[in-house]
């Protein structure tokens, strides 16, 4: 077991693979949060206003359930989280995953996933959510983002 953990939440996929390519570069272990009722194509219509991901994005209490859990978070000191920006933020499921845990002494480092939208507060708001954690703001990467390149970067957080 590395003590860096790479924990993501991926939609469509795209996500899955920058996180895969990001531990592969730095030896890091590799979580996927997994909503305990996947989302489809239809829950993830950001246009429509009645759409599963359109409501939990409207709704600042909202807290998906994640059908899974890490094993042996306590042995991580470093721990990236990755996500597609959704509504210029971290999807409702990864505040879910910040409360699920005591990242007290962690530091945790935002990644996102998009073609143009920045992270924007992500950061900010995943530190309200873990408060003895050292949240950092993090980086929005494009799909097509090189291991080199997110092993350069990671490795910059690294002790």
């Amino acid at each position: 077991m590395s003590n860096v953990l790479v924990a993501f939440f991926s939609a469509s996929g795209v996500t899955a693979g920058v996180a895969g390519r990001l531990a592969e570069s730095i030896g890091a272990d590799l979580f996927e949060i997994r909503p305990e009722q996947p989302y489809t194509n239809a829950d993830l219509n950001w246009q429509d206003k009645k759409s599963r991901s359109s409501v939990e994005m409207d709704d600042p209490s909202s807290r998906p359930t994640i059908a899974n859990s890490v094993e042996g978070m306590d042995g991580y000191e470093t721990v990236f989280v990755g996500f597609p920006v959704w509504w210029y933020r971290e999807p409702s499921i990864i505040d879910t995953f910040m409360e699920a845990y005591d990242f007290s002494g962690k530091t945790v480092i935002p990644f996102a996933t998009s073609g143009s939208s920045q992270i924007g507060k992500s950061g900010e708001n995943m530190q309200k959510l873990a408060p003895g954690a050292k949240v950092l703001s993090g980086k929005r990467f494009a799909s097509s983002v090189s291991a080199d390149e997110l092993g350069s970067w990671a490795k910059g957080f690294m002790g």
